[in-house]
């Protein structure tokens, strides 16, 4: 059991670096792709085995809503669909 626990956290972070590693060398600018969906599920995939990991993903997603969050509230008051009546 101890050989096939510390395999999957090997493979775990092999491929999650290799995801995130990818996800950094695509947001270099200059350079079309999707880097940051890339990055964000490089910590995805180590989360599964790092706190540091998971704790950098949430820390991500919160500023991501606060940064989010007022362009929906902006989409809400101008889009002529949302306010049609029925």
């Amino acid at each position: 059991m101890v050989v096939l626990n510390w395999t999957r956290k090997f493979v775990i972070t092999l491929i999650g670096f290799a995801v995130l590693a990818a996800g950094l060398g695509l947001a270099l600018p200059g350079i079309p792709g999707p880097g940051l969906l890339l990055m964000i599920a490089g910590f995805a995939i180590l989360g599964l085995e790092y706190t540091w990991a998971k704790s950098a993903l949430d820390s991500s997603k919160q500023k991501l809503r606060r940064i989010t969050q007022p362009m929906q509230k902006t989409k809400a008051k101008t889009d002529p669909q949302e306010n049609k009546p029925k």
